[in-house]
């Protein structure tokens, strides 16, 4: 048997208020922390704000007190997560720094989603969005290099390379072109509903850290680059969120939020490295055995239904962060064209000449001075060539290989 979080004790949440000193703990040191220790890092903090501002939305459309009280504790308790583990990233890392560990945790949990994900068209989403979150690690890449002077492989190590994906120019859709078909509740894998929970918890925080940090640059270049790719973060939300059945009852989503944060915790203690940051993985699963106790007790009070109806008898298999530039390579291939249109994808050359996709381009691009564009013509300009990390070799589509002499 594996794991079943149902069947641990873990913490009652009555015992899990920790005092000021228990939250403000000693940051990672960024120049010895391993890459993917600091994407756990951000992707543990998205997923405690997703599953507060869900109890927040959960209680805003709730008339019962008890089941408010409820809420509130978990809330609480979850809002002291999210501090602490927000708080192990150290203020020695610049906003740049801290980005290009934003994107590396989209490029590599997409990747990592979309290689174990069941449901093809939960699959086709996650495969259509990795490839421009890849390319924004390349903008923001370029950026670093130019306005800070360092070198990007220092956050990203040689574990996810870093050139041109789906061109974020090309990338900004209608709105009415951004949401896709959902899942059935009733017959979807519980593995697919986890990967969707997941992957809005990561998109989710990505577009809030971009809404609030697109201010701090003075370079208005960088300014412009955070809103950009701050707009197509939101694009990635719609496109996440719409996957998931709306059909769900409150209680069942609580159960379904509850778990996931179990096997986010328990998949980070698989793999993490660092012992001291292990030992707050294995704490926080602790204290999400104790909040799905409790979500279950309410589904059963009143929906009259045991979480074993609707959760598995073992979490799923561990979710990873590893190296995924195979992967990356192949869909970058295949995919690099595709555009949405409607709920589905079509290659450019295949859109109507009308289709929404061309009319919103030309109204997002009208100027001409699009900052994820800019932002490579500056760099070629001062260093004479393109940030890349190419370390299997050269592009796989043609038209984006590097046409500047390389450096």
């Amino acid at each position: 048997m594996g794991f079943n979080p149902l069947e641990e004790k873990g913490i009652s949440p009555e015992k899990q208020v920790m005092n000021w000193g228990q939250m403000n703990i000693e940051p990672y040191d960024k120049h010895s922390v391993h890459p993917y220790t600091r994407t756990r890092v951000i992707l543990a903090n998205g997923a405690e704000f997703e599953g507060a501002w869900f109890g927040h939305q959960f209680s805003r459309h709730c008339s019962d007190t008890t089941v408010k009280q409820k809420l509130a504790l978990s809330r609480r308790l979850e809002q002291q997560q999210q501090k602490l583990i927000n708080c192990l990233i150290p203020g020695t890392e610049s906003t740049l720094e801290v980005t290009l560990g934003y994107e590396q945790v989209a490029v590599d949990l997409t990747a990592w989603l979309a290689r174990t994900e069941p449901d093809e068209t939960v699959k086709a989403a996650l495969d259509f969005a990795l490839l421009e979150d890849f390319d924004h690690l390349y903008r923001y890449s370029n950026l670093i290099e130019m306005t800070e002077g360092k070198d990007p492989r220092d956050v990203v190590g040689d574990y996810t390379e870093i050139f041109p994906g789906r061109p974020t120019v090309e990338e900004h859709c209608h709105p009415l072109d951004g949401i896709r078909a959902h899942y059935d509740k009733d017959t979807a894998d519980i593995v697919t509903k986890l990967h969707v929970l997941t992957i809005v918890a990561a998109e989710q925080q990505t577009m809030n850290f971009y809404m609030n940090v697109c201010n701090r640059p003075e370079n208005m270049l960088a300014r412009g680059l955070y809103q950009e790719i701050g707009m197509i973060e939101e694009q990635h939300v719609t496109h996440y969120e719409s996957l998931a059945d709306p059909r769900m009852t409150w209680f069942e989503r609580l159960l379904l939020h509850e778990y996931n944060e179990c096997h986010l915790y328990w998949s980070c203690m698989q793999t993490e490295t660092d012992e001291r940051i292990r030992g707050i993985w294995e704490h926080m699963l602790d204290c999400e055995i104790g909040h799905l106790h409790a979500a279950a007790e309410m589904l059963q009070k009143y929906e009259g239904r045991p979480a074993e109806s609707v959760l598995p008898e073992s979490l799923p298999a561990p979710t990873k962060f590893e190296s995924n530039k195979e992967y990356v390579r192949r869909i970058l291939e295949s995919q690099v064209e595709l555009r949405t249109d409607g709920t589905g994808y079509k290659p450019e050359d295949e859109l109507a000449a009308d289709a929404r996709y061309f009319e919103y381009q030309k109204m997002v691009n009208e100027d001409g001075r699009v900052p994820s564009v800019q932002v490579i013509e500056d760099h070629v300009h001062e260093f004479g060539g393109e940030y890349r990390l190419s370390t299997e070799g050269e592009h796989p589509v043609a038209r984006l290989r590097e046409k500047q002499t390389a450096r």
